[in-house]
């Protein structure tokens, strides 16, 4: 494994270039020389879903502590932190969760940000409540959708999300977001050895020919409950294989710098697939993504441990410019590359939960 030369202490800026979604902003660089371009924001803690890799039923239980509302950002903070965040080079933001829509009221925060000039707005959901809501959503401003499925039959999907709900209705919200517009749809499946991974082949079959964008994630050990083994893993090689066997592929251009999956395409032009291999095949060299937690905390890695009070600044009168000052520090310090030093001591680390997160 090659290792970097840390920059210089203190922030670095540059020019940035006009990328899709990206701004042309001047922005810090961090400790190995990459710009901030993507934010994801968890707007709620909460999910109604408690799916095996991201909270697990004996964590998160019946009696699990979730935050109360007056320690969360309301939507005028998230919003204002967005335009900062723009300033700096972050010209993507991404709406998680937990479940972002199980947050009230959310169509307004996205109307929000959807005034930001140049601004690309997405959103990752589990799909569930996505049937009624994708139509406002779309028309408040959103631009585009993600949606999590992680099997197509039944009795893994019940499994998988832990609380007795059915395929049909994600399908259906599926079906709704691109009726609205919000397409091309991309889902996102985890697998998991043991658990789902005979689901691959079907998935790639339903949404072949689609105009969706399936794509495949290396099972991960994020947080610190799912009991993640390498074990568990299903790499991204075996994924490419199993299907281009039955509907032969081939790769295809990133659509940007920093773009996490690798594309491929079918050769009968039947669309593309798309995977995650944070694990097997790590991607940190171009990561550009920073996360705001629910609560205003910020993290630099989708695996940190420790995360950064932005709260407090935005609560006690702090001017824009000092939030934007403090924001381009701790990027100039970040030097995270979990998935390239990752060993079997590291995944032990008491990581924060993807549910707080997002993922």
């Amino acid at each position: 494994m090659s290792l970097w030369v840390p920059a210089a202490a203190g922030p670095t800026y540059m020019n940035m270039p006009q990328d899709p979604g990206k701004t042309a902003h001047s922005g810090p660089l961090d400790r190995l020389h990459r710009p901030l371009r993507d934010l994801r924001i968890s707007v709620t803690d909460r999910c109604n879903f408690r799916c095996v890799y991201c909270m697990p039923k004996e964590v998160f239980g019946n009696d699990y502590q979730f935050l109360e509302r007056k320690e969360i950002l309301t939507f005028e903070e998230i919003a204002r932190v967005a335009l900062i965040f723009q300033s700096l080079g972050a010209g993507k933001i991404r709406l998680t969760g937990g479940e972002p829509l199980v947050r009230r009221n959310l169509e307004q925060l996205i109307a929000q940000l959807a005034a930001i000039p140049g601004l690309d707005l997405t959103l990752t959901t589990n799909g569930s409540l996505l049937e009624r809501k994708a139509e406002a959503l779309k028309k408040a401003g959103l631009k585009r959708i993600t949606v999590s499925l992680d099997a197509l039959d039944d009795p893994t999907f019940k499994r998988m999300n832990d609380v007795d709900f059915p395929v049909a209705k994600v399908l259906a919200g599926i079906d709704a977001a691109a009726a609205a517009g919000l397409a091309p749809v991309k889902i996102n499946m985890v697998v998991k050895r043991g658990m789902n991974e005979h689901g691959i082949l079907p998935m790639a079959r339903h949404f072949h020919g689609s105009g969706h964008i399936l794509r495949f994630i290396e099972y991960m050990d994020v947080g610190h409950t799912n009991g993640w083994r390498m074990d568990d893993v299903v790499t991204a090689r075996e994924i490419v294989s199993m299907i281009g066997r039955e509907m032969p592929l081939e790769p295809a251009d990133p659509n940007y710098t920093g773009e996490v999956a690798q594309r491929w395409r079918y050769k009968d032009g039947g669309g593309e697939i798309g995977v995650i291999a944070s694990v097997t095949q790590a991607f940190c060299r171009d990561c550009t993504r920073i996360r705001l937690s629910t609560e205003g905390k910020l993290y630099t890695c989708l695996f940190a441990t420790a995360g950064h009070d932005l709260r407090t600044l935005l609560r006690s009168g702090a001017p824009d410019g000092e939030i934007r000052d403090t924001v381009a520090a701790i990027w100039s310090k970040r030097t995270d590359r979990y998935s390239e030093i990752r060993t079997s001591q590291t995944a032990k680390l008491e990581k924060i939960e993807m549910s707080y997160i997002g993922g």
